[in-house]
């Protein structure tokens, strides 16, 4: 890439062939094929997931997003229209901001019903052509851990509504980790680890520490720009425990990388750096990360593959360097590895 040319959009596209595109998670969420890049070395070998723990070392630091997916996706009735609904969070006491589809047939003032007879009222626009739904008293996490479907992205090419593919969904697109429960879509780097997998790590002597995004739009919100420098990020949440903090300013400060676990983890503790170390706290971050971007607390990433022209890609290429990473994508493709949600992953060191 020519230093001092405008990005576009554009130069962060590449082929891919549909069919590399997963549509279930393999058997064994360990089972994973991955991929690792040497940024300082240039140079990109094949391996599976189940080497991650023989990777790190005592002493390494691993970072996770402990956030827990909502079952967001859920249909109900306005008049006779059947309208299907991405609840994406809670705005106030029992009103949320949602997607749906169609949304001309929801009008404010309209009622809406949903399984178990629960029933909401529109009530008005929000941004972006969100809406909101007022369901008064009604808990509605539990209706949605009751009645809804996994937000599967729309790359995942299955019938929405797909009751017996629910439970597998629910479990799968979530992290064996996984806590607190705020985002309507999975940090799917994480998806890779098993119980036994994170014991190995922890039997290596390498320290692991969650952090907290809710992942929102904003992560996979599609760049309509022709220009990267005119996109601009949506806001998500994101919380570091003051334990979080001291161990990864620790880390750094004692010379041991610190790996995230995703780029939700990356843009989280970027975002908590602040006047020479990570910063605990909950706030909101617009972070947009792209080549160019001083790094200053992640170390190594292990990241899934993304979107064309995604946000997600312009970061990966931020971390390993543009041409280095476009080279290992068009490798992943004439490796035929698996891409996105329930894909396989990358390690960059």
């Amino acid at each position: 890439m020519t230093c001092g040319k405008p990005l576009r959009v554009s130069d962060f596209d590449y082929d891919l062939p549909p069919e590399l595109i997963a549509q279930h998670p393999l058997p064994r969420r360990d089972d994973s094929r991955m991929m690792v890049v040497d940024r300082r070395a240039g140079t990109i070998r094949h391996g599976r997931f189940r080497e991650f723990a023989g990777l790190m070392g005592p002493g390494d630091l691993l970072v996770l997003n402990d956030t827990r997916v909502l079952p967001a996706r859920l249909w109900g009735l306005s008049g006779q229209a059947r309208i299907e609904f991405l609840f994406i969070r809670e705005t106030g006491p029992g009103l949320w901001e949602v997607l749906c589809r169609p949304a001309k047939r929801v009008r404010d003032g309209d009622a809406v019903r949903f399984p178990s007879g629960a029933e909401a009222r529109a009530a008005g626009a929000a941004a972006e052509g969100r809406r909101l739904l007022d369901f008064g008293r009604t808990d509605v996490r539990a209706l949605l851990r009751e009645s809804g479907y996994a937000p599967l992205p729309p790359y995942i090419k299955r019938a929405r509504q797909d009751e017996a593919a629910r439970p597998e969904d629910i479990d799968r697109y979530q992290t064996v980790f996984a806590r607190k429960e705020g985002a309507i879509a999975a940090p799917t780097a994480g998806l890779h680890f098993t119980r036994g997998v994170l014991r190995a790590l922890e039997d290596r002597g390498v320290g692991i520490q969650r952090v907290t995004l809710d992942v929102g739009l904003a992560t996979f919100q599609p760049v309509r720009a022709d220009l990267v420098a005119e996109h601009t990020m949506l806001e998500e949440t994101y919380s570091v425990s003051p334990a979080a903090a001291m161990a990864v300013n620790a880390s750094r400060s004692e010379g041991r990388p610190v790996t995230a676990v995703g780029t939700t983890v990356v843009r989280t503790l970027e975002s908590a750096w602040r006047d020479g170390a990570v910063r605990s706290g909950r706030r909101s971050t617009a972070l947009f990360i792209t080549p160019g971007f001083e790094f200053h607390v992640v170390g190594r990433l292990l990241t899934n593959f993304h979107l064309p022209k995604s946000t997600l890609l312009m970061l990966v290429s931020a971390f390993a360097g543009y041409d280095l990473m476009m080279a290992a994508y068009r490798r992943a493709v004439e490796e035929r590895y698996r891409f996105f949600s329930y894909g396989d992953c990358m390690l960059i060191v």
